[in-house]
């Protein structure tokens, strides 16, 4: 009879069928994700917050700290140690600044140079100290005869310049021969002895046109100019008893 070999045919085929079902139904790999970090409560963020608050204060204040420091030895760069008057440096900034606003606004003014007679002696025969006060005794009559927009300033050794806005050139020849009187005039006693030093002035005039370097190379000359006719008054004298 052939109906069993039927039956046997239907069973192969609910077989295959069933296989792939199984292979069909197969469960998939899972793939694992990363873990989620723990999320911080409010007290922890006000902690970090905190934290990078108080950093960032500390971290101004160093700045601040440190910015002045820099202006403090900027400062001392440009400053006498002993006359606490701009030096060399410091007095051509200021002059060089005043040009730049002569020529800005068509203001003007006049530059000073100005010698100590015959220091050295002095300093040969009571020592340094001695040539120090007379300095300093010299600044303090400059500064006494300027107004606070002037500039007083020490170029080197027993050099000076001034600064002296909105003068004419009449006038600045006026307050140099004032600033040659008012330090003939100083007197001091080392030793026992009268000392005194005189000074000698040359003047450049300042406006718009001017250049810092030529002018003080211009009131330099005048000044030694000015020194060589000094040599002959015999008002200067030095020391004595």
């Amino acid at each position: 009879m052939k109906k069993p070999k039927r039956a046997s045919a239907a069973k192969a085929k609910a077989g295959r069928k069933t296989s792939a079902g199984r292979s069909k139904a197969a469960p998939k790999r899972l793939t694992k994700r990363p873990a989620k970090p723990p999320r911080r409560g409010a007290s922890g963020d006000d902690g970090a917050k905190a934290t990078v608050k108080a950093t960032i204060r500390g971290l101004r204040t160093k700045l601040k700290h440190a910015q002045r420091r820099v202006a403090e030895l900027e400062a001392a760069a440009d400053t006498d140690f002993l006359l606490e008057i701009p030096n060399r440096r410091g007095f051509e900034r200021e002059l060089a600044r005043a040009i730049a606003y002569m020529k800005r606004y068509r203001a003007s003014g006049a530059l000073i140079v100005l010698d100590v007679d015959r220091l050295k002696p002095i300093n040969d025969s009571f020592g340094h100290a001695a040539g120090d006060e007379v300095l300093k005794a010299i600044v303090a009559t400059l500064a006494r005869q300027v107004r606070a927009s002037d500039v007083v300033g020490r170029l080197g050794g027993d050099e000076f310049a001034l600064l002296l806005w909105n003068l004419s050139e009449t006038d600045a020849k006026a307050k140099a021969a004032a600033f040659e009187r008012a330090i003939d005039e100083l007197s001091f006693v080392f030793r026992g002895q009268h000392v005194t030093a005189g000074a000698s002035a040359g003047i450049a005039s300042l406006g718009p046109h001017s250049d810092a370097a030529r002018a003080l190379e211009e009131a330099d000359a005048a000044m030694y100019v000015r020194k060589a006719h000094r040599r002959h008054e015999p008002r200067i004298w030095l020391v004595g008893s």
